[in-house]
């Protein structure tokens, strides 16, 4: 069975349209042909009824009037003429003998001016002739004037409607459908599109036309809805988007935790085997020496204090991780921080101790918790000792901004191989993993410090000096 076929929004409003036009224009112009034709015949009986007026006054008065209707100029040629009593018998005609005339009582314009004083009737055939004529009665006293014009093609074109007004509005309704075709269109074309719009929609696709809508309130509604749409959708793609980033976050929480725990397993093992092993030589009951007792019992101290260092760390990273909300902040002076790092470096060995120089030439004030940013630069400063060989730290205010501090922390150091800076701050990374345990580090320092620097809304980079060193640079939220 074949498909019926679809006619477009924009034709059958126009189909419409023109239908319902055209049928009030049709009509509107039967009724003003047959209202003019009224007029014409109206206007014909005008000039009858005065004539018969007249004329009837003559009869009335006693006068001749043969005479009159000989004398007296008539308003038509040919112009029949009839005076007949009010009972209906014709008592004068001008063109036919009134004895060869039946009753005219029941003649239609007759009847008329008997009840209403005056009458025509358009186009009827005379009984007496049989000719066709255009009849107008007047009503007096004692008798009735009728009034007859033959039709002729003269009267003919007389009581035809003006056809030249006809076509005029004929032209104007075209024009006015061809008008109506362009409108309906416009409108047509906006609703097809609205039309796409909602198919589109309804399957969660985007709808992708640049073309604007007019610009009329149809228009200003479509672009609306569209406008919402189009926001509708990109809140999905960023909610989607935001899901994903979650998600992968989320993954990559728990890839960096089995990671950590990887690690740490790793790091706690040398530990705790070399307790183990201490403890059962000093419980096996071997005779040992003092020297020797005291050697494994310091051995066992050393490696305690390194897991303590361990776990004190994993459990500060794990805290900024997940718990970052819960850590509070307070007004922080750096100026202090670094004073108290001065001091301490000032109490250690020789062999480990660094000169502090610190280039702040104004009081650096920053919303923060103390203990993450002391570890920022205690961090830095101990990775320093233990590793970069040098006798100078340098810790300088690079500039003060509106809304973020750019802070430098240097060492004359050794520095360290360009390949490896970009893994500095991984966990439990070393560059000599030997020279690191032996220096009882957990390989999580700079970890921490790139954690307190971003939980304070920063970032931190890595990089040598050019007259040697390491050097960092990082930025800090005020």
């Amino acid at each position: 069975m074949a498909s019926a076929i679809k006619i477009s929004y924009h034709k059958r409003l126009f189909l419409m349209l023109l239908a319902f036009s055209w049928t009030l224009i049709l009509s509107f112009i039967g009724f003003q042909y047959l209202r003019e034709k009224q007029y014409k015949s109206d206007f014909l009986n005008a000039q009858l009824q005065m004539y018969n007026c007249h004329l009837l006054e003559v009869v009335e008065d006693g006068l001749s009037y043969e005479e009159y209707i000989a004398t007296h100029e008539k308003p038509f040629n040919d112009l029949r003429i009839s005076i007949i009593a009010l009972s209906g018998a014709v008592i004068y005609d001008n063109m036919i003998s009134p004895d060869s005339l039946d009753n005219h009582r029941h003649r239609p314009e007759i009847e008329t001016a008997l009840n209403d004083g005056f009458g025509y009737h358009i186009e009827r055939q005379s009984a007496s002739d049989g000719r066709e004529y255009f009849y107008s009665a007047t009503k007096g006293k004692r008798a009735i004037i009728r009034t007859a014009i033959p039709y002729s093609s003269t009267l003919r074109e007389l009581l035809k409607a003006d056809w030249d007004f006809l076509g005029i509005m004929i032209i104007i309704s075209s024009v006015m459908s061809v008008l109506a075709y362009f409108a309906t269109r416009r409108l047509g074309k906006t609703i097809e599109r609205l039309n796409r719009f909602a198919d589109k929609a309804k399957k969660g696709e985007v709808f992708d036309e640049n073309e604007p809508f007019p610009n009329d309130e149809l228009g200003f509604i479509s672009n609306h809805i569209v406008q919402l749409y189009a926001q509708w959708q990109q809140t999905i793609r960023d909610r989607d988007i935001a899901y994903e980033a979650t998600l992968r976050e989320e993954q990559e929480k728990m890839r960096i935790k089995r990671q950590l725990t990887n690690n740490i397993n790793h790091e706690l093992k040398t530990p705790v085997a070399s307790i183990q092993v201490c403890l059962e030589t000093l419980l096996s009951g071997i005779n040992l020496s003092e020297d020797k007792r005291l050697e494994l019992i310091e051995r066992c101290y050393t490696n305690n204090e390194r897991l303590r260092r361990l776990l004190a760390d994993v459990s500060l990273i794990t805290r900024m991780e997940d718990g970052s909300m819960l850590i509070s902040k307070e007004k922080v002076v750096l100026n202090d921080i670094l004073c108290e790092i001065a001091e301490e470096l000032t109490i250690m060995p020789d062999e480990e101790r660094m000169t502090l120089h610190t280039n702040f030439n104004e009081r650096v004030i920053l919303d923060g918790n103390l203990s993450l940013i002391g570890s920022i630069f205690r961090n830095l400063t101990e990775n320093a000792i233990a590793y970069s060989g040098g006798r100078n730290i340098y810790i300088s205010l690079i500039a003060n901004e509106n809304k973020e501090y750019h802070i430098r922390f240097e060492d004359d150091g050794c520095g360290v191989e360009e390949k490896q800076l970009t893994r500095l701050f991984e966990r439990f990374y070393r560059i000599d993993k030997g020279r690191s345990r032996q220096k009882g580090g957990t390989g999580l320092g700079l970890a921490i410090v790139k954690h307190a620097v971003q939980f304070h809304g920063g970032t931190i980079t890595a990089s040598n000096r050019p007259n040697g060193g390491l050097r960092f640079d990082f930025v800090l939220k005020k």
